[in-house]
């Protein structure tokens, strides 16, 4: 699959395996791959990020998904559902955190090597090749990984919503001729 990534794509699958090795996370999740697509300029997806979730927001957007690596990356929707069960998500993290230390529950584990790519991860992947065949492109771009992103659900799919970049704005933005 990875031959018909454009060289943007592949920068970013490269770029997520060195955001994990870099947090000591045990595999390159959802969450790298969008990290990865943040780092870059020049792209697609990196014009219609800057569009819709400029760099000044950006840092919320990180934060938003490094709290929720802490809550062993349970969304928010994951939290309330478990609240309505009596369940105080934040109060076992800090008990946990108070006990193991902070970032106990984010799944990491500080070995060198090849990290594998998570279930997640690979869906994202694999629904970025869906959606180059539904838009009749003939490869894969950093715009369709974006795009598999927001439909991914789940913790990174919840933090993009939640600073506007949606499928229907990402899909409006690549639509859209580009701004002067």
């Amino acid at each position: 699959m990875f031959e018909r990534f454009t060289k943007a794509a592949r920068n970013v699958v490269k770029g997520a395996a060195e955001h994990a090795e870099r947090g000591g996370a045990g595999s390159v999740g959802a969450e790298h791959l969008l990290l990865a697509l943040l780092d870059r300029e020049d792209t697609r997806a990196a014009a219609v990020l800057g569009r819709l979730c400029p760099a000044e927001r950006r840092p919320a957007l990180v934060a938003a998904l490094a709290d929720a690596r802490r809550r062993a990356g349970l969304s928010r929707a994951d939290s309330e559902a478990l609240a309505d069960l009596g369940i105080d998500v934040d109060a076992i993290v800090a008990r946990v955190e108070g006990t193991h230390g902070t970032g106990a529950l984010s799944g990491g584990r500080r070995s060198s090597g090849r990290r594998p790519f998570s279930r997640e991860a690979k869906t994202v992947l694999e629904k970025s090749l869906r959606m180059a065949l539904a838009r009749k492109d003939r490869e894969i771009g950093d715009e369709h990984l974006l795009l598999a992103l927001t439909t991914a659900g789940g913790v990174v799919a919840e933090t993009l919503a939640d600073h506007g970049v949606t499928h229907s704005t990402v899909e409006a933005a690549l639509t859209a001729p580009a701004p002067l």
